[in-house]
């Protein structure tokens, strides 16, 4: 790869459900969570080098506590680039933005290496299941409008398509059809990425392709109609963007790191 090409190529490295607590052992069906995040970050370094940005995708804290989320800024603190952070179901959506902003990391809208990130907060309080509400279809429509020559990738925590397993389908987006009624007016979009649904999924929708991305602590079983966790080890998502408007992602795991997984657990 030449220089140029090189100067082309913005890589964006995407974290999702860790599920970080203020207790330093805390765990989630036995799985250490401050220790898998710390096993991802460390096969990221290893693999890839350093990002030049990080979208972290929801459920960042388990607890909702305002010390998980600084554990988690401070665990970026080895990238030397800018992160953007988003609410899951399990977040605690004041203490994140009070957190985030202590970190840099409040930005809703970034635009890099000839590319755009709409980041959205698909979280409903009190709730399991993912909502966009009106105001946020409104940010989504207007950000696109403005910036029609950037390709965008849209990011959220909430699957907006069935996954093909029936515990899930309850507690994805439930008003998907807005905001794909959305998307489709915009032909920049090329990539709505996603967590919550711990596990790897790909396809494609009118030339958009769907993203989602295994947790950096627990796995779900994909498939399954019932809640079900499966022996696989934390993992992450790493694209390489090019000012063309193509790109390449792949999916890699933490697979030295060892555990202990509760896999009788019937929820978490």
């Amino acid at each position: 790869m030449t220089t140029n090409e090189q100067a082309r190529t913005l890589r964006v490295l995407q974290l999702t459900d860790p599920h970080l607590m203020a207790h330093a052992d805390g765990d989630l069906l036995g799985v250490k969570t401050r220790e898998s995040l710390q096993a991802v970050i460390d096969e990221v370094l290893e693999t890839h080098g350093q990002p030049d940005l990080i979208l972290a995708t929801g459920d960042l804290a388990q607890d909702g506590s305002v010390q998980a989320y600084r554990v988690f800024g401070e665990s970026l603190k080895v990238f030397s680039c800018p992160s953007a952070w988003i609410a899951g179901n399990h977040d605690h959506v004041d203490n994140l933005a009070r957190v985030a902003g202590e970190y840099n990391a409040s930005a809703r809208h970034v635009i890099q290496g000839g590319w755009q990130f709409v980041m959205l907060d698909s979280s409903v309080p009190g709730k399991v299941f993912g909502a966009l509400a009106d105001s946020e279809l409104e940010f989504l429509a207007s950000t696109l409008e403005q910036h029609p020559d950037f390709p965008a990738v849209v990011a959220l925590h909430h699957h907006p398509v069935d996954i093909g397993s029936d515990w899930m389908e309850k507690i994805g987006l439930t008003n998907r059809e807005a905001f794909w009624q959305v998307v489709d007016r915009f032909p920049q979009v090329r990539v709505v990425l996603w967590g919550h649904i711990h596990q790897e999924h790909e396809r494609e929708r009118n030339g958009v392709q769907l993203l989602a991305t295994p947790s950096t602590c627990i796995q779900f079983t994909s498939g399954s109609s019932k809640f079900s966790v499966e022996h696989l080890p934390p993992g992450y998502r790493w694209f390489e963007f090019h000012d063309t408007g193509a790109f390449t992602t792949e999916v890699r795991r933490a697979m030295t790191f060892e555990f202990e997984l509760d896999q009788n657990s019937t929820g978490y």
